[in-house]
């Protein structure tokens, strides 16, 4: 199987088989072996999360909805109303110092979080363009082997078109 990588890399890339990148060796190894490259990146990176990345992510995806907007925006308008018409000794009276020192610190631990998850999501789709790339490059060296097959029975009926058509010129000139 050796050569035949070896004789793919000059024959579709041009290239001896040492000087391709890794990348392209590995798909060049998958023609030559007739096996698919394609693999569900999504389960591949799901199962090497740690369970604090199981929990940045829920975080990240709640904090970033309509859900965690609304239900904020009422729990501060019920912390106002409270504090400003319901109580008549309000633990939290304008301006709301209480309130404000709770939202800085929801935000200084959501911010770190929802950055862990959008790091996280960004190393998944380098890890899913890498791979488009591996299934492109595969599609394109297969089409590229197909028109070779092809252009080669195209030679051959040619060949043989012009052999026959040799042959009747000769008898037709007597020879």
């Amino acid at each position: 199987m050796d050569d035949r990588v070896r004789e793919l890399a000059m024959r579709l890339l041009s290239k001896g088989y040492d000087d391709l990148a890794p990348r392209e060796q590995r798909v060049l190894r998958q023609i030559a072996a007739r096996t698919a490259i394609s693999r569900n990146i999504n389960e591949t990176f799901r199962g090497e999360l740690s369970f604090g990345d199981r929990v940045a992510d829920r975080v990240a995806a709640f904090g970033g909805s309509w859900s965690f907007i609304v239900l904020f925006g009422v729990v501060i308008l019920g912390w106002v109303v409270a504090n400003v018409w319901l109580l008549t000794r309000p633990a939290d009276p304008y301006p709301f110092v209480f309130l404000n020192l709770v939202l800085s610190m929801v935000a200084a631990l959501q911010a770190p979080v929802i950055m862990m998850s959008q790091n996280r999501q960004a190393a998944k789709d380098r890890i899913a363009a890498a791979h488009d790339y591996e299934v492109n490059l595969k599609a394109e060296l297969e089409i590229m082997s197909l028109h070779e097959k092809v252009d080669d029975i195209r030679m051959r009926q040619l060949e043989t078109l012009f052999a026959r058509l040799e042959g009747k010129i000769d008898r037709l000139a007597g020879r």
